[in-house]
């Protein structure tokens, strides 16, 4: 990453928001995240197709509470408590969230608008919320013979 492209990362930590994930290197997101005293953490949504199941990989990167509701109001309210859990914030980074799929379209477009709402409760609480929802298109459809399990295997 050049030296502009690092500024740029810097600001974009400092000030909190989305992250357009072209062109980032997750290993220079970790280490300008951890210069700036963000905690890092990274759901792996390949697998998942259903709300349900992106919610699962949310909680489990995230290390929600066993009562974590599921829902979208619960991950406003999870996301949050993690914000104030830390001294100065956090980046949230959706891998492969597959927002091309029917099932989980809408859902994803969800998932980024609570994301925008937790950006700004992180910043009315002194905090700073980042997150890059990398966006996967539609997983690939079944193929005779292969268990589905394979899926989202590179």
């Amino acid at each position: 990453m050049t030296r502009n492209g690092q500024s740029t990362l810097q600001r974009q930590l400092s000030s909190g928001g989305a992250i357009d994930h072209d062109g980032v290197q997750k290993e220079a997101l970790v280490e300008a995240a951890r210069e700036r005293g963000l905690a890092f953490m990274a759901a792996d949504c390949d697998r998942a197709r259903s709300r349900s199941a992106v919610m699962r990989a949310i909680a489990k990167a995230v290390d929600f509470p066993v009562y974590f509701g599921g829902n979208f109001d619960a991950l406003y309210d999870c996301l949050c408590d993690t914000v104030l859990d830390q001294k100065v914030g956090i980046v949230l980074w959706l891998v492969k969230l597959h927002s091309g799929d029917p099932a989980l379209a809408d859902d994803a477009a969800q998932i980024e608008s609570v994301c925008s709402d937790v950006v700004t409760f992180a910043e009315e609480n002194g905090r700073v919320f980042c997150y890059i929802i990398e966006h996967a298109g539609k997983h690939p459809d079944p193929e005779p013979g292969v268990a589905a399990a394979r899926y989202g295997e590179g």
